[in-house]
């Protein structure tokens, strides 16, 4: 196929469009729209998860009761959380092992932008609590001080719910405790969570044990070990998992629920701004009928017409999808957010993550749009009758 007509016809096809600029500008501002959702909805999805698997590390270890689905359906005793502390694999230094027996309760507090009320996580840690933590640091007051009603909140949940100011007194159980730290941890999952000293929590909620305990591994091939020892010890049933693992397998339903419903809105908003497409590439042709039907008749044959018309159709997609994408970018990029997640049934805060993998995706979608939308006006063009595309007027 020889390039030379190609281009000359796809040329003079592009020279006229600011002619039709009206149509063309539907077109890309609803493919646009399309791909701002698309975008938007996987960013969400991907700040989601993102938020666990920050908060996952492949050197720690999760210990919870065996088949337990989470750490809210788990239950360890005292004993059974001693011999999880004694057992091999886990590090150990002169302060005894790395591991943090760790309780999580929810408790409810108002939304900040609806005030409705929502589960929080509230988790008692064990002394090595922070040390099981990489990116754990305070930003704000001070760490609480074990043995006292005294909590340290993430700066995700003093972002997403009221009454979580550094120095309040806040409500929880049976006591009143006072918030006197604001803590980070890379944008992970624990941002979402409030702290405080798990013995208080437990005579606070009348807990005898705990549900989980994190352990920092001796080495990185020491998880089989550490499983291997657990599982042979008839006093306790357990699960043992990395903690990247664990997060991996919280956020499973989540991110398969919104990316599978914002594909499919997206799909059908898609649909929509092809028959946008359509409609422009159609009016296109109708304004060109004499043009095309001159081609055709000095010798230009029907791919270079048929090509003409899809490379316009694409590259409005193309810029559509830019648009769209940038959008999404200036509106979505960082924006904190929260919500249920499944398998804890509480808030979870995340920010959301409009990647240069999203917004290729957005871009790419939206190329796709604007080739279907160019392929049957592009063939209407290239079948046109010679003879009545030079009687048009």
């Amino acid at each position: 196929m020889a390039r030379g007509p190609i281009l000359a016809v796809t040329w003079m096809n592009l020279r006229s469009l600011p002619a039709r600029w009206g149509p063309a500008l539907v077109a890309v501002v609803g493919i646009a729209g399309v791909v701002m959702v698309l975008t938007a909805t996987l960013a969400i999805a991907r700040g989601f998860k993102a938020a666990l698997n920050f908060a996952g590390a492949d050197d720690v270890a999760v210990i919870v009761r065996g088949g337990s689905s989470g750490e809210l359906a788990s239950s360890l005793l005292p004993t059974e959380a001693d011999v999880i502390l004694d057992a091999p694999g886990i590090l150990r230094d002169g302060s005894g092992p790395v591991a943090s027996p760790e309780l999580y309760v929810l408790v409810d507090l108002p939304m900040r932008v609806s005030g409705t009320a929502a589960n929080v996580p509230f988790r008692g840690i064990g002394p090595r609590g922070r040390t099981v933590r990489d990116h754990f640091r305070i930003v704000a007051g001070r760490m609480f001080t074990p043995g006292l009603y005294e909590v340290v909140i993430g700066r995700g949940a003093a972002a997403q719910f009221r009454g979580l100011k550094l120095g309040d007194p806040v409500r929880f159980g049976t006591q009143t405790w006072r918030i006197v730290g604001l803590f980070e941890d890379g944008g992970s999952v624990t941002e979402s969570e409030l702290w405080a000293d798990v013995h208080v929590l437990q005579g606070t909620y009348r807990r005898l044990g705990v549900q989980s305990v994190r352990a920092r591994l001796a080495s990185p091939d020491a998880l089989p070990r550490l499983a291997a020892a657990l599982k042979a010890d008839p006093r306790i049933n357990v699960t043992v998992t990395t903690e990247r693992a664990f997060y991996s397998e919280q956020s499973k339903t989540l991110v398969t629920l919104v990316t599978v419903l914002g594909t499919a809105i997206s799909i059908m908003m898609g649909i929509g701004a092809i028959f946008g497409a359509l409609n422009t590439m159609y009016s296109a042709v109708a304004a060109r009928t004499r043009e095309i039907a001159t081609l055709r008749a000095v010798g230009f044959g029907a791919a270079p017409v048929v090509l003409s018309v899809l490379v316009e159709a694409v590259l409005l997609g193309l810029a559509g999808g830019i648009l769209g994408g940038f959008a999404a970018w200036v509106a979505f990029d960082g924006i904190q957010a929260s919500t249920l997640n499944f398998q804890t049934f509480s808030q979870l805060t995340f920010a959301f993550m409009v990647t240069p993998g999203v917004l290729l995706t957005g871009v790419l979608y939206a190329v796709l749009l604007g080739f279907v939308g160019g392929l049957l006006p592009g063939l209407r063009a290239a079948r046109l009758p010679i003879t009545a595309g030079l009687r048009a007027t």
